[in-house]
Formats: C-alpha cells, structure tokens, sequence
C-alpha cells in the first residue's frame, strides 16, 4: 500500500524483454536505500515488485497486463519516473490509499498556468468517470491529488482536473506535462467498492425479499 506521497524522481536506465513482460531497472538512490528482495515500489503509480538491487538501482518485472494497462509499455531509459516505497506501519498517510494497481490512462489534454500553481486537465476513459467526484482523490502517476474539477456526467467527452502546488511540480514528474501526454490513473479505492456493492444491489435486494417471505410462512 502507497499514500502517493512521491519521495523521489527515479530514472529508467534499462528495459529488457522477459517472456512475454519485460524487466526494468530502475535508479531509485533513496528507494534502495532500506530496500530488500521482494519489496513493494511504486514506479510511477505501479506497484513493482524488487528481484535485485545495487546501490542506487533496483530491477523489477513487469507483466503484459501492467504494459497494457499503463504508461510503463512505452518507458524507455532516460524516462524519468515518480517513485514511492510502501508504507510503513507505523507512518502517516500523508496522501490517501493508494494500491499501485492502475485503472487505466488519460491524457493531458491542457495545461494552464497560474502564479502560484498549474492546472492540469485529464481525460478520463467512460467507465472510470463515474469513479471521480469534484474534492475527491485521484492518483495521477502514482501523485495523491485532489480533483478541483470534474465533467458533467452527461458530457460526451469526460475529464477531470487537478490543480497543482509549486512542491508537486518540482518534487514529481507532473511538472514536466505537457498536452498529450499520457499519464497513470488509480481512481479512489472506496469509490471502486461502492460501485461493486450497488452493482450487486438488486441481487442482494431480492435474496433479502425472498428470505423475509420465507421466514414470513
């Protein structure tokens, strides 16, 4: 588990192909620094799982649906990276509960500059709309950010926007998009498990209808 509290910027300095995945190697100075086999890494919103390690580099294998799901498919060495080890127990969640399982991508699809701050606006696939709600949380790349904006529900196109601080842009990868960027999206968990449960709503409606008349003979 993240908070998406992003705790350095990492680079990718190799990518090999390995069955039908590939395996990446990361330079993560700070994330190796207490880092051992086995360990949780978010790489850019993608939890990655370490299988060696140097000093300052850690190799991870990422699967097909990771690739086809994420940004990662198209990361080449140079790219540049947001990364986050897990949680401790005994921290604070700074950001909100992330998983590093990611819903799908968006893109950039405008930048406004502000005095202080950027807003960026995100698209948002159809089914993940119903997900994001205006003051809610959304991890973009792997960033804990709040929603400052949000399309209508009967908007043809949905989108969503973020607005963010001087310290996310120079702390993150954020900072550097630009229109038609593509980027990671992990909507808010508890968002996913409300719509799980009305999903099943109906069912569970009449399994307690046919057990109440049961019950009632």
């Amino acid at each position: 588990m993240f908070t998406g509290i992003i705790e350095e910027r990492g680079e990718i300095v190799a990518v090999e192909p390995s069955g039908d995945g590939v395996r990446m190697t990361v330079r993560a100075p700070l994330a190796v620094s207490d880092a051992h086999h086995g360990d949780s890494i978010s790489v850019s919103g993608v939890c990655l799982t370490v299988v060696d390690q140097g000093e300052d580099w850690f190799t991870a294998d990422v699967m097909r649906q990771s690739l086809d799901m994420a940004t990662l498919g198209a990361f080449g060495p140079g790219t540049r990276v947001n990364l986050e080890r897990a949680m401790a127990v005994h921290g604070r969640l700074g950001g909100h509960i992330v998983q590093g399982h990611v819903d799908g991508t968006g893109t950039v699809r405008e930048v406004r500059p502000g005095a202080q701050w950027r807003v960026i606006r995100i698209s948002l696939p159809a089914d993940l709309a119903p997900l994001v709600v205006d003051k809610g949380s959304i991890a973009v790349d792997g960033v804990s950010l709040t929603v400052s904006n949000a399309s209508d529900a009967a908007a043809a196109d949905a989108w969503f926007e973020v607005s963010l601080i001087p310290e996310t842009l120079e702390a993150t990868t954020l900072g550097d998009r630009v229109a038609g960027d593509r980027v990671n999206l992990e909507t808010d968990i508890l968002a996913r498990h409300v719509q799980r449960l009305l999903a099943f709503a109906p069912t569970v409606s009449d399994s307690a209808d046919s057990l109440t008349e049961g019950g009632s003979r």
